[in-house]
Order: structure tokens, then sequence, then C-alpha cells
């Protein structure tokens, strides 16, 4: 429960901290969308300014005559003029003139003398702004209403070069404003929407982060429990020897060689059980460094077949082998754990092989592996099952595994040991008939020349006669 619990906490906090960094690239995504766009308008805004001042500048100096006098054929080209001191009404004028900005309704032109008085008004008049004249080129202004401008300034000049005034023509930015706000109002309801799908994504991701892990606590959980179970039954048996022989007033010598085999029996038990779980550790720290020599594959499996023909006989089995390669097949290897690998392999299919059945070893080589099948007319594994046979502590059948003394690590150290040596263990079985399990192991071509082996498995042989495998 405790351990649930955990899990549940680390997940929320992946799920809090995967939410708040997306929260803080989507807010500086959105700030930078927003400037973006921002920076994108304003340089629109200021070429057409531009264009439309540029524009009109040029028409207007053709026309100017004397510094600071408005000529009256300007109202040609600016219909809806108005001097400064008139009694004139701005009137929406149905003639439209060189610039139809002008009477668009947010453009507006400022005429000023020499002086910087200002002289003349054209198209949208915003009254509350300063008259007051100021020479920079680009300026943003706000009337008293609170309202913005953007405006841009000419120096005007007459025909004859003297200087006239200045011409200043600006724009309101109520629409463009209007549109930032409208930006920023996506923005802000978007944002978290946004963050609430981010929440829910970042949930179920911190859900498949940590199913992995969640599950290898469990192999773990459940590997403890197995190896607790397995090394408590000959313990327990053990005890129980002891503590019956401590209830009996007097021994005599049968009895106490019989007490003292069963013990040894069990005490073998845990001693193989142990030598097992510390191989596999080994090989779980792999890549490490390993002892390799050249192995010959056809001294393995004549060695092997050999050994366990006395163990097949004993249970009804034939165990045959097949070499279809004609020349001795090498590989670079770990001799002991490629012993270790096929013994295992052969124990297996004779465990679960009934009487009458047989076990065949079959050598072969492919362009690239060298190619080793074991087998067997056995009881076949369910299609369901194939999945978790290299697990370690399962069995197929446990009752029958029991009884023959197996502790369910076989199939799992045969894996691991394939696995270090950088091939694949692969079976295809029939429910009830027979099951293959097929090893390939990868080899140097040029290693493929015939040699025998330079360390001898006939030798090999003599000294694991006493290697207890699984």
């Amino acid at each position: 429960m405790n351990q649930n619990k955990l899990f549940k906490l680390t997940r929320i906090r992946l799920a809090s901290w995967y939410a708040l960094v997306m929260a803080l690239i989507l807010g500086l995504c959105g700030f930078g969308v927003y400037q973006a766009v921002s920076h994108a308008h304003r340089i629109t805004l200021d070429r057409e300014i531009e264009s439309v001042a540029g524009t009109l500048h040029d028409s207007v100096e053709l026309k100017l005559q004397q510094p600071g006098h408005l000529e009256p054929v300007l109202k040609q080209l600016l219909p809806n003029i108005c001097t400064v001191g008139d009694r004139c009404i701005q009137e929406q004028s149905f003639k439209r003139h060189t610039l139809t900005a002008i009477n668009q309704g947010y453009y507006y032109v400022r005429f000023f003398d020499n002086s910087g008085r200002l002289t003349a008004i054209a198209g949208f008049h915003p009254q509350e702004l300063s008259p007051v004249f100021k020479k920079e080129l680009w300026q943003t202004v706000k009337d008293s209403k609170g309202k913005f401008f953007h405006q841009i300034s000419f120096r005007l000049h007459t025909e004859d070069n003297r200087d006239w005034g200045y011409m200043q023509v600006g724009r309101s930015l109520e629409d463009f404003n209007s549109y930032l706000d409208g930006v920023k109002l996506i923005l802000a309801l978007g944002l978290p929407v946004a963050m609430g799908l981010v929440g829910l994504a970042s949930w179920w991701l911190a859900g498949l982060a940590m199913q992995p892990i969640y599950q290898s606590y469990r192999q773990i959980q459940q590997f403890t429990a197995d190896a607790a179970h397995e090394l408590r039954t000959p313990l327990a048996a053990t005890q129980a020897t002891v503590e019956s022989t401590l209830l009996m007033p007097q021994l005599d010598e049968t009895e106490t060689r019989d007490i003292l085999q069963t013990i040894q029996r069990q005490n073998q038990r845990l001693t193989t059980l142990v030598t097992d779980l510390l191989l596999l550790a080994r090989l779980d720290r792999q890549p490490m460094p390993m002892r390799r020599e050249l192995c010959c594959l056809n001294d393995v499996v004549d060695d092997l077949v050999e050994e366990f023909a006395a163990m097949a006989t004993s249970v009804e089995v034939k165990l045959t082998s097949f070499i279809k390669v004609h020349q001795p097949l090498n590989i670079v290897g770990n001799p002991e754990q490629l012993y270790r690998l096929i013994s295992n392999l052969i124990i297996n299919a004779i465990q679960y092989t009934p009487q009458g059945g047989e076990v065949t070893v079959i050598l072969d080589r492919n362009e690239h592996y060298a190619v080793i099948q074991v087998q067997d007319t056995g009881i076949g594994i369910p299609q369901h099952e194939l999945s978790r046979i290299f697990d370690r502590f399962y069995r197929v059948s446990g009752d029958r595994s029991r009884s023959t003394g197996g502790s369910g690590l076989g199939l799992a150290i045969a894996q691991a040991i394939v696995q270090a040596h950088h091939g694949s263990l692969n079976v295809q079985t029939e429910l009830g008939k027979s099951s293959t399990f097929t090893i390939q192991l990868p080899f140097d071509v040029t290693v493929f020349n015939g040699v025998r082996s330079i360390y001898g498995f006939k030798g090999l042989y003599r000294r694991l006669r006493k290697f207890k495998v699984n």
C-alpha cells in the first residue's frame, strides 16, 4: 500500500513538473507570438503611413507658392481641408481625391508653418490632439481622452525651394489596438485551455513513464518473493530434519548416515540455487569483462549428449544428436557459459518429454550464425505462456518441475547467457506434441577455418562433470 502511494505521489510530481515546464514554455511562446504579431503590424502600419505621407508630400509640394500660404488649388487635392480659425464642418464628401485613405475615417493631415503653428487640418480631425508641433520624424502621441495616434512629419518646400513649413500625416491606432486586444484575449483564454489539456496529457505521460518502473518494481517484488520461497523450502526441510534428529534419544550409524544424506541434498539444492542467482546477477551486469576463447560447438554437443544419456535413459527418453556441419564449427565465447546454456535446454527438454519420447540436439550454421536446436516430443507450451517462459522462477508445469528439483531459473539463465554472447534464443512449440528451442550465436567468419578448439572440450567436459545445472 505504501508503495502504491509512493508511485502515485511520484506520478503527481512528474505530471506537475511537466505541466509547470509546459506552462512556462507556452507562456513564453504566447508572449513571443504576441510580440511578433505586434511588431509585424507596426512595421506594416509604418509603411502604410509612410506611403500615404510620401505620396501626399510629393503632390502638395508641386502646388505651394508662398511659405505658410495654402494655395486654393489644394482643395482639389484635399476637398475637406479646413484652415484653423475658419468655421468649417468636416463633411464626409462623396468625392474621392488622390488619397482615398484620408477619407477612411482614421487618417488626418495637419499643416504647420515655419514657426510650428498649426494652420490647417484635413481628413479625420482628432479634436483633443495637442496642436504643438514636434520635429521628430516618427511620433506616437496620446490625446486628452487617452487615445493613441501614430504620425510622421515632413518639411515642405515651395516651387522655388523655400521652406514652406511642415506637413504631419497620422492615423488613429484604435483599430490597431483593438486587433492587439483581440490577440491578447485569444491568448489569455487559450492558455488556460491549453494548460488543461497539458495537465491531462502530463498525467497520461507520467503514467506511461512510470509504467516500466512500476513493472520493474513488481518484478523485483515477485523475484524476491520467489527467491525467498525457493530458499525457504530446503531450509525448512533441513530445520525439520535437525529438530527431529535432536528429539531422538540415540542414533545408530545407518540412521545418522541417512540424516546426513538428507541434509546434504538440501544443502546441495541451496548451493545450486545460490549459484544460479549469482550467475544471473553477474550476467545482468553485462557488459563486463568475460573470459572468451575459441570454442568448438561440435565438441560441446557431443560431450553433453554423452553426459545426459544416462539421465534420459532413466526416464525412458531417447537423446540423440544430429550435426549437419562436416567440419568443426568454432565460435568465440565463454566455454563454461556455453556449456551451461545448452545443458539447461537439454535438461529442460528431458524433464518435459514423457516416456517413450525423443530429444534431439541439432548443430548447424548459416551465413553469420552458429545454430543449435534442441527438439523434443514433449508436452509443448501453451501460447499464452510463451511470453513468460524466460521469466525467473516461472514454470509452465509447476508441480512436475518441482518433482524434478528445478527452481525455474534454467531458461532465464539460458537467455541471459545468449544475450551476453549477442545471440538470440527463440522457441517454437505445438501444445501436446513438441517444442524446439533455437539458439543463434554470432561468429567471426575468419574463425571458421576447420581448426580444432584451443581449449579442448573433452577436457572441459571432464572438469564440468561435477557441475550441477538447473
